[in-house]
């Protein structure tokens, strides 16, 4: 069986004094807007120098996706 002990105040804190939160570390990117470090851009996709998420094909997929369910809701009516 383990003994339990009382936890005083202070080694409360010190457990506690490590679960602040820390704010985001901000990069600016090429683009000029603000991102996440270590993420890409949101706007541009690009990280560090090149791009790696084709930004124009997602809107337009995500275009045509819109289209196809404004076409679906007006079929249903």
């Amino acid at each position: 069986m383990v003994v339990r002990m009382r936890h005083t105040r202070a080694h409360t804190a010190n457990r506690r004094s490590h679960h602040a939160l820390k704010e985001q570390v901000l990069a600016k990117c090429e683009c000029g807007s603000v991102r996440v470090s270590h993420r890409a851009c949101p706007s541009c996709g690009r990280y560090r120098g090149r791009v790696v998420i084709d930004m124009a094909a997602k809107a337009q997929a995500k275009a045509a996706k819109r289209a196809k369910t404004a076409g679906a809701e007006k079929s249903a009516k």
